[in-house]
């Protein structure tokens, strides 16, 4: 059963966040289990982002967040908010075109 993560967070450090996701996608190539990922940002409040992660299952979600690169980079991603991110761990019970 398909999976999706959202985590939802406020940063004004939208320059390092970009930066540490591209170190991460670098890290993780080859082994990361994420199957496609939505990045967005508020129009109304542009200091609050919402990312999308989609994952083959809850199994290869968590093989994708056991990975060393996905600990040491949760670690930073959390510094750089301004509170403390908000994640809900979806399953996908219905999917269309």
């Amino acid at each position: 059963m398909k999976f999706v993560q959202v985590i939802e967070y406020e940063t004004t450090q939208e320059e390092e966040m970009s930066r540490l996701f591209d170190e991460w996608m670098m890290a993780t190539e080859g082994r990361r289990t994420v199957t496609r990922e939505f990045h967005t940002r508020d129009r109304e409040r542009p200091t609050h982002y919402v990312d999308i992660v989609e994952f083959p299952s809850y199994e290869q979600a968590m093989k994708n967040n056991e990975l060393p690169e996905t600990q040491k980079i949760a670690e930073e991603f959390r510094r750089l908010c301004e509170s403390e991110p908000r994640f809900m761990n979806l399953e996908v019970i219905d999917e269309e075109p």
